[in-house]
């Protein structure tokens, strides 16, 4: 069983350690430098939300999501949010798990739509997940990621409402 709480420092090591093996693995997520104690802290406390994944049988951190606007002023009801599970609990629908109580949490800030902008082709599962909660794709940008490999690969922005 599953529990999302709030982010605080106390996590720190354990939601870096998450976040940089996908930064490390370089094909979801945009960014390149690795988060370290003071930067990851500060990072994840300047989030709208940052939701930790515990499983409740070993008070372990198993994945993470951030929250924020996807832009400013007359935008600003829309949101982003990035999601990351620990390397070895993959496959274990966690994933769904954080998305769901992303979009509860978003709507509960106020926010009216969660937007991904740079979702990658190639990421199948995030894709198959976001179809399955009824997320909308919004086309495909040809070549918009750069993989670790110094490829490039389309991505595909999606979209849903929060009712």
């Amino acid at each position: 069983m599953l529990k999302v709480i709030k982010y605080n420092k106390n996590y720190v090591n354990s939601a870096i350690e998450i976040w940089n093996n996908i930064v490390e693995d370089g094909i979801a997520f945009p960014q390149t430098e690795l988060l370290d104690e003071n930067s990851g802290n500060d990072f994840f406390e300047s989030q709208s939300f940052t939701g930790l994944a515990i499983d409740c049988d070993s008070n372990e951190i198993v994945g993470l999501y951030i929250l924020h606007p996807n832009n400013v002023g007359r935008c600003g009801h829309i949101s982003n949010a990035s999601y990351a599970v620990k390397k070895d609990k993959r496959g274990q629908h966690i994933g769904e798990y954080l998305v769901k109580a992303c979009l509860k949490k978003a709507k509960k800030i106020g926010f009216k739509i969660l937007q991904f902008n740079a979702v990658v082709a190639t990421n199948t599962c995030a894709l198959k997940l976001y179809k399955k909660l009824g997320f909308i794709q919004l086309g495909r940008i040809p070549n918009g990621f750069l993989l670790k490999n110094g490829k490039y690969e389309d991505i595909i922005p999606h979209y849903i409402e929060l009712k």
